[in-house]
């Protein structure tokens, strides 16, 4: 690998580092029975999107325009990517919340948070359900 390559990965770093973590949570969601383990999964997929629409709306050289609008010859970034994800920030933790709730409703009806018993339990009660009509 040469040095170009270096230079060009740590210019774009925020890009590889969403790309990283998009997929450690996309493997966490995919790989784990544990609800939890699947919330935690997704969330660390919602933070890496969020990484991704915050480094993109981020550009070298422009000026925040809340800061400085006296001079009309500067560049002013885009402040709205970084208003859609405050929003996206407040709607995942919203989700989180609920998910969470659900999780302990789960946990209290079936005695576990693994995905797979939940399954067994629930097919077990419903092919008992059969028999007794």
């Amino acid at each position: 690998m040469n040095a170009d390559f270096w230079e060009r990965l740590l210019i774009n770093y925020p890009y590889v580092t969403a790309a990283l973590l998009f997929a450690i949570g996309t493997y966490t969601v995919l790989s784990h029975n544990n609800m939890m383990k699947k919330i935690i999964g997704i969330n660390i997929v919602t933070s890496a999107i969020f990484l991704l629409f915050i480094a993109a709306g981020h550009i070298k050289g422009y000026k925040v325009p809340i800061t400085d609008m006296a001079d009309k010859a500067a560049k002013y970034a885009n402040p709205v990517p970084t208003a859609l994800i405050l929003t996206g920030i407040v709607v995942s933790v919203s989700v989180t919340a609920f998910a969470l709730s659900l999780l302990v409703k789960l946990y209290r009806y079936y005695g576990t948070i693994d995905a797979c018993k939940i399954v067994l339990l629930r097919s077990a009660q419903n092919g008992h359900d059969r028999d007794a009509t």
